[in-house]
């Protein structure tokens, strides 16, 4: 089977200058007979063939021209291919301009779009930034109150987390010595509420306590009617069960019975320990005790009087809490707070006993006694 038509060219120094690169190495044949093997193969000849074909332009002569022009119709003539194939080129480089003009364009284009992305996001970093530092800012204020709110030492049991009233209470109620009834009991109130309540659910609570016991004053408690006290739906209710609620009117009544027969309710309690708080030293929480063979007395000689709710664990609540002892671990700053409060006060109470001594004294007239006499006689 006889291959395709060769077209040979009437040059022969023509068609040694044409060498074509193909897939078996370098050999020299007709554009037409060779086919490129892939696209890339055939744009590189195109070019070379169109290069080589604009210099045989300018130097062939005019019969080589007039010869090919002359051969079969069945083949088609070299200069017709080149002209194509420059033609191809032309467009070629007319597209890739464009391409590369539509390119830049767009690169310009893209860049001012992505110029006005990075601006915003500039700006928004800006504002990220100003709402970051407003935000560490603010932390670092409530990291500083925090941390100056727990510059001083204190009880093991009060931490970061503890609820500020609670914080409050343990600095400055607790362990604090306290002579007067009201306060006393309220405080005998609240530690019966601890069997039912958390001392920070109790503290957030404070001030209803006092509107519903019309401010713990015992002779007014012990006048409230008991039924209207534990009614469903009643304010009382809703802080404490009905035994409770009972507890609090029935010593309400007792109360007012032993300031009848001690004076007051103050110096009933501080007798038990001789007026003068009992002193522990405490170092760890472990060693603190939850009640102790005096809160036993007590809560014995209480119940023995007609108290009720006034076990020994919640006796003993309430001496930490009025100061009749001072359970403050020794690492705490209120230890020595409470140690010197109760020194001022000792002070206290004698320069007043030598002012009343003083008084006395002064009302003893030179005389008067003999005078007195004499007109007896």
């Amino acid at each position: 089977m006889s291959g395709a038509p060769r077209v040979r060219s009437m040059n022969v120094a023509d068609a040694e200058t044409r060498p074509v690169l193909g897939p078996a190495g370098n050999k020299t044949g007709s554009i037409v007979a060779r086919k490129p093997v892939s696209k890339p193969s055939r744009k590189v000849e195109k070019a070379a063939e169109a290069a080589v074909a604009a210099e045989e332009k300018k130097k062939a002569p005019p019969s080589a021209a007039a010869a090919v022009a002359s051969s079969p119709p069945s083949c088609l003539s070299v200069p017709s291919v080149l002209r194509r194939q420059e033609q191809l080129l032309h467009s070629n480089l007319s597209l890739n301009g464009s391409c590369s003009s539509d390119a830049s364009s767009d690169s310009v284009q893209s860049r001012a779009s992505t110029g006005r992305i990075l601006r915003t996001s500039s700006g928004r970093r800006r504002k990220q930034c100003v709402s970051k530092s407003e935000k560490a800012g603010s932390d670092s204020v409530s990291v500083s109150s925090q941390e100056g709110i727990q510059t001083k030492k204190r009880c093991a049991w009060v931490t970061p987390n503890t609820e500020p009233c609670y914080a409050a209470f343990h600095d400055e109620e607790w362990g604090v010595p306290v002579h007067d009834d009201k306060k006393l009991f309220e405080l005998l109130v609240l530690s019966g509420a601890l069997a039912e309540l958390s001392w920070p659910a109790i503290l957030s609570k404070r001030h209803i306590f006092r509107e519903v016991f019309l401010d713990f004053d015992p002779a007014s408690v012990a006048k409230l009617n008991e039924k209207k006290v534990i009614a469903t739906g009643s304010t009382a209710s809703s802080l404490l069960s009905e035994p409770k609620l009972r507890a609090v009117v029935e010593n309400a009544r007792q109360i007012l019975k032993i300031i009848e027969e001690f004076g007051s309710f103050d110096q009933y309690c501080w007798s038990f320990v001789n007026h003068k708080p009992i002193l522990n030293r405490f170092r760890y929480p472990r060693q603190v005790p939850v009640k102790t063979p005096k809160a036993d007395v007590i809560s014995k000689d209480m119940v023995r009087r007609g108290f009720r709710c006034v076990g020994p664990t919640v006796i003993y609540s309430f001496m930490q809490i009025t100061g009749m002892t001072n359970d403050h671990l020794i690492g705490c700053y209120r230890f020595e707070e409470c140690i010197a409060a109760l020194t001022q006060d000792q002070d206290d109470a004698g320069k007043a006993q030598v002012k009343v001594e003083e008084k006395s004294e002064d009302l003893d007239i030179p005389g008067l006694g003999r005078d007195m006499d004499e007109l007896v006689i």
